[in-house]
């Protein structure tokens, strides 16, 4: 079993997997950052600064008049939050476009990347050795 998990971890796909969480992880820190540093404030300012994160219902416990979702919590009552869930999803939808948005860039590079600069044009060299060799052949036979 140990010499099979040694086999394990030296294969490169393992690396590659490692590499690529903590590339995953660095690129979370980025979109995350964009998405609520750059685009929500747009957005905000579109939508009159819009903001569904302290829209709750208290299921049970006390919770003063106007209270804010993390004051509700600290106040021990049980809420449930719907426009911090509603936010969440927003910021999904938000996350997954700009994600596209970059994916779909990265491969029009990628692609242009790949384009030969100059394409050679198709040069005829004449016959091939199997077309020779059977015309040799039907040359015979008369």
């Amino acid at each position: 079993m140990i010499q099979e998990f040694k086999d394990f971890i030296a294969k490169g796909n393992v690396m590659d997997m490692a590499v690529g969480i903590i590339i995953g992880a660095a690129f979370t820190a980025i979109v995350t950052s964009l998405v609520g540093d750059i685009i929500n404030p747009i957005i905000g300012l579109f939508t009159g600064g819009v903001d569904f994160t302290n829209n709750y219902a208290v299921l049970s416990g006390e919770v003063p008049t106007g209270a804010s979702l993390d004051e509700a919590r600290k106040a021990g009552a049980s809420v449930f939050a719907y426009g911090a869930f509603l936010m969440a999803v927003i910021n999904f939808f938000i996350i997954a476009f700009v994600v596209f948005m970059l994916v779909k860039m990265v491969n029009r590079i990628k692609a242009a990347a790949d384009k030969p600069d100059d394409v050679a044009p198709d040069v005829h060299t004449g016959p091939s050795q199997l077309d020779v060799l059977l015309e040799i052949r039907d040359a015979l036979r008369k």
